[in-house]
Parts: structure tokens; C-alpha cells; sequence
């Protein structure tokens, strides 16, 4: 029979067309909640009363509560979760989720409103129309269904209905399909927007840390998780958490529950609908809580237990070993292939329970024993049981009962879907918490709020005086620094003398040497490179004061203190990039100008070396530590890599290139050679700025420590000429050195001699040589 000739039927369409105007009113009431929630997140207003209340914790506050799971202070290193963890759900943590959506939700949806708002609407109500879609789609194919029914009951073939529900149906493909790929395309501008947006603030805030801020491993962990969030941005859940866009798509399957309850709600009028729609409710949720019968733990309650987090860390410490080639050489040499992989194993085994065999009392819980048993195909066939007793009833139609069906089966999936969203958006808010304190983090050195002073210059150079400098590397007990006192006066010379501490050897392929142990923050350390990482401003003392011409260094801003700057580094950088960019970089506004690059590398001595590469300036760099080289990259035309293994005659190699070595694959000759040719690039790059007027420092630590005396004496040369007026022949900036060569100090007005950290002589050449102390003693050995 059809559904529009019965008016006995125990479902009919009628109503649906009835009830039409108000199915958009759940709709409209949440878009109203949501609004009113967002404007609830949005922040209060400070109050001007002198009575305001006690200031409420910071983002970065709330974002590491949520991360302690281990209350014991003597727990050393491990209080908090591995960046990336899931949260327990607690209370507690369910109050820091409140907190930190109430202090960011607001903030994020107007970013993403100022980026595409009309599109962003566009995206938001074809989504709730999306989600509407599935309930027409059931409708439109019920009606055909029972016009086929009707035309084979009555025989008269009449196909006019037919064929227009048939056209309808077409109609509402293109249009479904139409609007699908408006929603895509448009999806995908704001999302790629969106993505560019957030990277961008992520970049820029990573390049505003300072070395103090960024050696907190506290402050490491939130950028890790800031750009989990980020990442999370291309629309690909990683580890199980959303991107921000999936909070949209909650509007879709709220409109799609929606739509199937008003469908449900229609057929359920009569008394024995309600008990039917009950029954196959019922049927099709017990399939999904049979799993909760057993043991197993929801997805946010892993790794929450401290040993958890431990196993994790040491699985992820394990596969770095294993995977970066900095530690390569240890590897090999200690042959620690077999324990790095033992390790993993056991940690890895650990934490996919395959650690421990099942015990007997595991094998007798419910979830077990029936784990054999389809549970879910008995409660699916049990569900036909109410399309059965509708068939009973003359008046019911396939039509209504494949909506029927429809509607249970679409209703339960959305919900569950929902239901797992929520779950991942709670792990999710944790990362918009880390994203929003990153992006309130500022550099560990800049100057107090109201404190900060212009640099004033001297004409004669930089004036430094140091007063009782200490210094503490990041968890050491032990001073590398400890009351520094000197005064160099503008224009003067320092040179910096000690012994070489176990800590300021030179680096090897910018890590640490595998021939030298590392014992940072040691006393062994002379403190020379320490002590020129303070005067360059890369790091902050803990304990004294340093005058930059007479104002205190802390009250000056970094960026502008380090234009006046320039410094060559004892573990310089080496770029996998053109030697353009490698020197280039020393004065970014001239890395365009071919002849101030050439310019510089005629000061440092490294012109040959230029000339000698296939393409000169042109020429890619390798130092063998990057990552993402391949071999198509190697054997490409267009991008020729060289090691600089050599660019000195007699040092090694007839033409001093060697294509593509790696440095830590080389004996020790070879190696030094290449520190050779990276040398001249790192004086180079530092003579790209050092002739300029507003630059009135020059450090150098250990800047020819790889370059025979005849190089070393061009290279002061040519530093004694940068630093003099070119008219006048005055001294325009101060010069600091480190060198363990005495016969290269004598160059310098003044000598500070340092050991365990600290300053024990101060004087010029021939003071400390008449003092007959620890620098006459070390000179007389030299010479």
C-alpha cells in the first residue's frame, strides 16, 4: 500500500512534511548555546577596584598541572608525563581542561575568524547541512521502495511516481555531491590558511627564544606539544587527538543526530512503535558495552602511571639512539647496537603488554570468556526481530521499515562518534593549552618591562667590565663561572688563555666529539668559551653584573645589543646550504651581494677555496648531518654537495675537494682539514659585518685553532685592520679572543688568564711574565 493511501498507517510521511518548520529549531537553540559558551569563554575584563582578586595562574601554569602525575619531590626528572601524553581523566584534570578552554576557546575562534569569516560561515552551515543529509537520503529511497511495493501488490504498472522519485533521488545526488565538494574545496582554503597561520606563529616564536628559555627541558616539552597542535592543523588526527577543525564537524553530527531523532520520534507516536524502537535501541548498544565487561582501560587513561611514562621516555630515548647518526660513532665504537636494541624491546614489550604472560584471573573475566562469541552478530540479527512484528501489521510498508532502520543505525553511529570526539577533544585542549602558553612565552633575557635602556655607543669601541660573573650550566651543582672580575677599556685588545677544559675542546660536525667526554659545568673547565657565550649575550650569568659602556647588559635588549656584535663561535654552525648562505648569513641585508660575500672570504683567506668548487658561491655545502639528504639530491646536476674536505694545497688531496665526505665518517687528517675550510667559512661569516660602523665588538673563540701560524698571523692581521678607522688609524671597536697559542696573545693590550672557572691573572704580556706565575709558567712551556 502506498503511504500516501493509507491513513490507518501506523507510519506515515505526512508529518515529516508537517513538522518541517521546526526541524531547524534544535539547530538555531544550539548555534545560540554555542554562542553563548564562547562568549562565557571569553576573558573578563580586569576590574579596576583595588580590592581585585589574587591573579589566576598562568596558561603555562595550568598546561604543566595537567602534566604532573608523580607528587613525590624526590622523584627526580620524572614528575611530569612525556610531551604528547594523554591526560587521565580526572577531576582535576577535567577542571584544567575548563580552564584553559574557557582562557583559549575564545581567542582561537576569532583567529580563525580573521583569517576567511564568510568562508568560515560557509564551512559551519554546510557542515550542520552535511549532517542533515543522511535522514533525506533514507526518506527519498523509502519512498521509492514503497512505490515499487505498490506498483508490484496492485499490478498496475503505472510508472509516472516512479519515475519522478527516481528524479528527485538523481536530483539529490548532484546536489549532495555538488555541495560535498563546495564544503571540500572551501574547507581545504580555510584549513591551509589556518595552517600557514599557526605555523608561522610557531616558527616566529621559536626563533624569539633565547638559549636560557629553550634549555629548560620544562619549556622544550610545551613546544613539543605546541606543535602536536600545529600539525594537528592539517587536518590529519595524529595520536589520536584532533585537529581543531573535528570541533566543527561536532555541529554536523549534532544536525545528524538531530535529523534521525525527529525521524524516530515521528515513527515512535504510536505505543507499539516506542517498544519496538526500544527493543532495537537496546539491541544495538549492548554490542558496544560488552568490551567495558573486561579489564581493559579507555583510550586517555595510558600512560598515567609513572612507571608508564618512564617505559615511554626510555622507549623514545632508545629509538633516537638508534636512528640519529650524531651518535653514530659511539655506537660503533662501543658497540652498543645490541643493548640500544634490548632496551627498546623491553620497553616497547612493556607497553603493548607482552611483558607479562596472562594470569589465570585475566582468563576468567567475562570479557574472556565470551571473546569467542559474536556477540555483536547475535544483538545485529536480534535486531530484525521488530521488522518482523511490523510485517505483521498490514498497514506497515518496507519503505517505512527501511527508514526505521536507517535511522536507528545512523542515530547510534553519529552518537558514538560523537562520543568518541568529545573523548579526543579532551586530550586535544591540553595541546591548545600548550600552543596558547607557548605563544605567551617570552625570551628568559630580555630586559624587566620598564627597565629596558638603548645601547649608547663609544667611539672608540665596546667598554665591557665584568663584577664577580657566576655561572651555572642548566642542573649542575657545580659553577662553570665564579666571580669573573676585568675591565677592557674601548678600542683595547683581550685575550682569553687557560687550559683547554674538558668541555671547551672543539666540537666535531657541530656535536660532541666521541673522542672527548663531555663533562658540561665541570670546574675542570677553564670557562674561556663559557665566559665569551656571556659577553656575546648567548647566555645569561646567574650571579653579578656586566657594564656594556657603563649600563648594565641586562637592561639592554638582545637583538639590539648583538647588532653591534660579531663573534666566531668554537663549535660554529655548518648550514647544509650554498657557501653564499654560509657566509651570507654573517649580515643577512648583503646575502644578495655576490661582492660583499666575496669580500669576506678574500679577509678570511677562503677565496681559493670558493674558486676551487664546481659552481663557487653556488656550491651546496654538506656537512653530512642532514637528514633529509638523498641520494637523488646528491646526484642531482643542479645541486652539486661538497664537504670542504680540503681548499689549502698540501693539506690533503691534490685539489682540496672531496665530493660529498661526511664528517663522521673521516680519519682524523681528513677531519681536520675539513675543520680547516669550515673555518675560513665561520671567519667569513663573521667578517661580513665586522667592517660596519655600528659593530664594536669582535669576539673570536679559538678562531684558527685548525690553521697553520702563517694563516693564523694573516688572520690577526687582518682582525687589527677591521678593528682601526681606515682614515684616522684609530681603534674603532674591541676585540675579545680566546687561543691556548701564548704566542698569539701577546698581540692583545690585556691577558686574562683563567682556570676552574674563574680569572687568576689580568694584566699585559709583560705584567704576568714579571708576576712569574701560572701564565709565565704556561708561557715558558710554550715557547
Amino acid at each position: 500500500m502506498s503511504p500516501s493511501a493509507s491513513s490507518s498507517s501506523s507510519f506515515s510521511y505526512e508529518p515529516l512534511a508537517c513538522y518541517l518548520p521546526f526541524v531547524l529549531q534544535p539547530y538555531v537553540s544550539s548555534l545560540n548555546y554555542l554562542l553563548q559558551l564562547l562568549l562565557a569563554f571569553r576573558p573578563s575584563v580586569p576590574s579596576s577596584k583595588p580590592d581585585a582578586p589574587p591573579r589566576q595562574p598562568s596558561l603555562y601554569d595550568v598546561w604543566l598541572a595537567s602534566r604532573v602525575f608523580s607528587p613525590d619531590p624526590s622523584f627526580h626528572g620524572g614528575n611530569y608525563l612525556s610531551p604528547g601524553a594523554p591526560r587521565a581523566l580526572t577531576t582535576d584534570n577535567i577542571h584544567l581542561a575548563i580552564t584553559i578552554s574557557r582562557r583559549c576557546a575564545f581567542q582561537f575562534v576569532a583567529l580563525l575568524w580573521s583569517l576567511h569569516p564568510l568562508r568560515l560561515l560557509l564551512m559551519v552551515s554546510l557542515d550542520i547541512c552535511r549532517g542533515v543529509f543522511p535522514a533525506f537520503r533514507g526518506y527519498s529511497q523509502a519512498l521509492i521502495i514503497d512505490e515499487l511495493q505498490t506498483l508490484l501488490s496492485s499490478g498496475n504498472y503505472t510508472w509516472e511516481r516512479l519515475t519522478r522519485l527516481l528524479f528527485v533521488e538523481l536530483c539529490r545526488l548532484v546536489a549532495e555531491s555538488l555541495l560535498d565538494s563546495i564544503a571540500t574545496t572551501n574547507e581545504s582554503i580555510v584549513q591551509n590558511s589556518a595552517r600557514f597561520v599557526m605555523e608561522y606563529k610557531q616558527m616566529e616564536q621559536r626563533v624569539r627564544m633565547d638559549v636560557p628559555a629553550l634549555s629548560d627541558p620544562v619549556v622544550r616539552d610545551l613546544f613539543h606539544e605546541s606543535d602536536l597542535f600545529v600539525r594537528s592543523c592539517s587536518g590529519v588526527s595524529s595520536f589520536g587527538l584532533l585537529s581543531p577543525f573535528d570541533f566543527i564537524r561536532v555541529l554536523s553530527l549534532i544536525s545528524e543526530l538531530g535529523s534521525h531523532a525527529f525521524v524516530l520520534w515521528v515513527f515512535s507516536r504510536s505505543g507499539s512503535n516506542r517498544l519496538l524502537l526500544a527493543f532495537s535501541v537496546l539491541s544495538a548498544i549492548l554490542p558496544l558495552l560488552t568490551p567495558w565487561l573486561g579489564n581493559n582501560r579507555a583510550y586517555f587513561d595510558d600512560l598515567t602511571t609513572r612507571q608508564e611514562a618512564r617505559t615511554a621516555a626510555k622507549q623514545e630515548r632508545m629509538r633516537a639512539l638508534a636512528q640519529s647518526d650524531a651518535y653514530r660513532p659511539e655506537i660503533m665504537l662501543f658497540g652498543l647496537g645490541p643493548w640500544i636494541l634490548k632496551s627498546w624491546a623491553s620497553a616497547r614489550r612493556r607497553i603493548l603488554g607482552l611483558e607479562n604472560a596472562q594470569s589465570m584471573s585475566d582468563l576468567k573475566t567475562p570479557a574472556v570468556l565470551f571473546s569467542g562469541v559474536n556477540v555483536a552478530g547475535i544483538f545485529a540479527a536480534l535486531q530484525n526481530v521488530p521488522l518482523v512484528i511490523a510485517l505483521q501489521s498490514s498497514s506497515a510498508s518496507l519503505g517505512s521499515l527501511s527508514l526505521y532502520r536507517n535511522s536507528v543505525q545512523c542515530f547510534l553511529f553519529a552518537a558514538r562518534n560523537l562520543f568518541n570526539t568529545f573523548q579526543m577533544a579532551f586530550q586535544s585542549i591540553f595541546l591548545l593549552g600548550a600552543f596558547s602558553a607557548a605563544m605567551e612565552m617570552e625570551p628568559r633575557m630580555q630586559p624587566k618591562k620598564g627597565s629596558a635602556l638603548p645601547f649608547r655607543s663609544l667611539p672608540k669601541g665596546m667598554k665591557l667590565e665584568a663584577r664577580n660573573l657566576t655561572y651555572y650550566y642548566p642542573g649542575s651543582q657545580v659553577p662553570a663561572l665564579i666571580n669573573v672580575n676585568f675591565t677592557l677599556e674601548a678600542g683595547e685588545t683581550l685575550a682569553i688563555v687557560g687550559l683547554n677544559g674538558s668541555g671547551e675542546a672543539p666540537l666535531l660536525c657541530g656535536h660532541a666529539s666521541p673522542f672527548i667526554i663531555l663533562t658540561m659545568g665541570s670546574r675542570a673547565n677553564s670557562g674561556k668559551s663559557t665566559l665569551a657565550n656571556i659577553l656575546l649575550r648567548i647566555a645569561d650569568f646567574d650571579r653579578g653584573e656586566l657594564l656594556v659602556n657603563d649600563t648594565d647588559i641586562r637592561r639592554i635588549h638582545p637583538t639590539e645589543y648583538h647588532q653591534h656584535v660579531t663573534a666566531v663561535f668554537q663549535g660554529f654552525s655548518k648550514f647544509n646550504a650554498s657557501v653564499k648562505e654560509n657566509i651570507g648569513v654573517g649580515y643577512v641585508p648583503d646575502i644578495g651581494h655576490p661582492a660583499a660575500i666575496e669580500r669576506a672570504a678574500e679577509l678570511a683567506g677562503a677565496a681559493h677555496i670558493v674558486c676551487s668548487l664546481p659552481r663557487g658561491l653556488k656550491t651546496t655545502l654538506d656537512t653530512g648531518l642532514d637528514p633529509t639528504a638523498s641520494l637523488a639530491s646528491e646526484c642531482s646536476q643542479s645541486r652539486v654537495r661538497h664537504g670542504l674536505s680540503g681548499g689549502e694545497r698540501g693539506a690533503g688531496g691534490d685539489d682540496g675537494c672531496f665530493a660529498a665526505l661526511h664528517f663522521a665518517f673521516l680519519p682524523l687528517q681528513a677531519s681536520r682539514v675539513l675543520l680547516t675550510s669550515w673555518q675560513r667559512i665561520a671567519l667569513s661569516r663573521a667578517f661580513m659585518r665586522a667592517h660596519r660602523p655600528e659593530v664594536e665588538l669582535l669576539v673570536f673563540d679559538e678562531p684558527t685553532s685548525s690553521l697553520d701560524a702563517h694563516a693564523q698571523n694573516r688572520i690577526f692581521d687582518t682582525v687589527e685592520t677591521l678593528s682601526r678607522c681606515p682614515a684616522t688609524g684609530e681603534r674603532t671597536k674591541s676585540v675579545v679572543f680566546i687561543t691556548h697559542r701564548l704566542s698569539t696573545a701577546r698581540r692583545a693590550d690585556k691577558i686574562a688568564m683563567m682556570e676552574h672557572g674563574t680569572i687568576i691573572e689580568f694584566g699585559t704580556h709583560e705584567d704576568l711574565l714579571q708576576r712569574n706565575g701560572p701564565y709565565a709558567a704556561l708561557y715558558r712551556a710554550s715557547v
